[in-house]
Parts: structure tokens; sequence; C-alpha cells
């Protein structure tokens, strides 16, 4: 299997309209935990903003993350108002499917965007989908996660050197 994102950029806030249109992406699936918000649950404005030019493009947004913290996704959802699906047991292909359905896209025409390689990548290109890598917004992460990032700092450091990267 392929690990290597479709694209890379720093932040989720450079993924502008014209490069999706230029993808055929009509749809984004959003994580939420270092991709979204940092680990004080904390979204930033430019992200607010990000996502309000986005939609008001007519591109589909919604959030598939693997919390079951319905609270912080409730307080994160007043902010950017887009529907999610918690506890999606990322890279699995069930909760990608399931918000595929709701969105009415094809798989081809959905990317999914996120920090992690294990999960967001894999899980996007077991089924189908776009895959957007972007950098955690902040170093420190969670337990589950941190034993992870060096394994994937390898992986994105042979990917930059291979120049997969904005196309």
């Amino acid at each position: 299997m392929n690990i290597y994102p479709d694209a890379y950029f720093e932040r989720v806030e450079d993924i502008n309209v014209e490069f999706l249109n230029k993808n055929k992406i009509k749809a984004l699936l959003l994580d939420v935990d270092n991709t979204l918000v940092d680990h004080t649950k904390k979204i930033n404005q430019s992200i607010i903003k990000w996502v309000k030019e986005l939609k008001g493009q007519g591109v589909k947004l919604y959030i598939l993350s693997n919390t079951n913290d319905k609270e912080k996704m409730e307080n994160i959802v007043k902010q950017i108002d887009i529907p999610y699906h918690l506890f999606a047991m990322k890279p699995l292909r069930r909760g990608f499917k399931k918000v595929q359905k709701k969105l009415g896209e094809k798989s081809e025409n959905i990317a999914m965007v996120g920090d992690q390689i294990f999960t967001d990548v894999i899980g996007g290109k077991r089924c189908n989908m776009y895959t957007i890598l972007v950098e955690p917004i902040n170093e420190k992460d969670f337990w589950y996660t941190a034993w992870k990032r060096p394994i994937e700092n390898k992986i994105k450091e042979k990917m930059k050197s291979k120049q997969i990267s904005k196309r």
C-alpha cells in the first residue's frame, strides 16, 4: 500500500480552492486534533476564516475524527459549523464510507486532510480518496500519537526527497 500522501502542505489554511479545483476535489474530510485544533482544543482564527472561505466557494466540509469527546467536538463545531463524525476508527474504512455517503460524492472527488500518515493518509488511501498531509499545529501530541511521530517523520523526509508536494 502506498503510504505517501497525494499532496503536502505546511498548514491546513494553505489549501485553496484553486488547488482543489485543479485536483477535482469537491469535499474535504478534516481531521481535528492537531489539524484544526491544538492539544488545548483551541481553534485558530485563521482556520475559522479558511473554513468560511471554502464553504463560500461551495466546497463541502466534514470532520472525521477518531475522538469520542462529543463535548470537545460541539465546542469546535459552534465556531466553524461543520458536520462531524466521531470515533471514526481511522484508518478503518467504515467512518470514511459513512461520511462519503452523507456527502454524496465519489471517493475520487473527496480529499482526506490530516496530520497523521497512519490514520488520515492510510485511511483515505484505503477508500480511494485523495490525501493531503499537513504538519501538526503543535509539536505536543497526545500519548497515543506521540509514539508514531518519529516513524512518520522518517516517512516525511523520504517523501520530501521524492518531491511529493503541492500539486
